[in-house]
């Protein structure tokens, strides 16, 4: 007699081979079922509502709609001569300046902004610490950076 030529090992591979291609199958089969295909037209449409999100009911038609001026349609980006200039002279107090090292730190009182200022830009005016300033802001290599430092006027 004669031994069988497929060892346990062999037969355990087929069957996990089979069960694989079988699970593919049904997979397949229901995707087939669920697919999208073939759907009419009013499935696939979408709609837009009065706020701009996307929907899928139509829009109500007895609504009333709601009339926008055409001058109040602004597309693109504001034009600098529609900003509002503000005053570039801003006021704050000094929060830290080291005399030594000839630099220190402004606080902005109407954004609480600290702003960086070097002794080259108070020319010969000396602050200290919790002293009223008026001060210009440019942006610096690090950030703003406050230039034409003066002392504020009391009152």
């Amino acid at each position: 007699m004669g031994r069988s030529q497929a060892t346990f090992g062999k037969r355990e591979n087929e069957k996990k081979r089979l069960k694989k291609r079988q699970e593919k199958a049904e997979k397949k089969e229901e995707r087939l079922a669920n697919s999208s295909k073939g759907q009419g037209l009013e499935e696939m449409l979408a709609y837009v509502d009065e706020n701009g999100n996307i929907v899928d009911t139509p829009p109500d038609p007895t609504k009333k709609k709601k009339e926008i001026p055409l001058e109040s349609i602004r597309i693109g980006a504001i034009r600098q001569e529609d900003m509002e200039e503000e005053d570039p002279v801003r006021t704050g107090s000094v929060t830290f300046f080291n005399d030594s090292k000839g630099y220190g730190f402004i606080k902005d009182s109407a954004t609480q902004q600290s702003v960086f200022v070097h002794a080259n830009n108070l020319g010969s005016l000396t602050i200290k610490e919790n002293d009223k300033v008026t001060f210009e802001v440019e942006m610096g290599q690090k950030g703003p950076s406050a230039f034409n430092v003066k002392m504020a006027v009391a009152g």
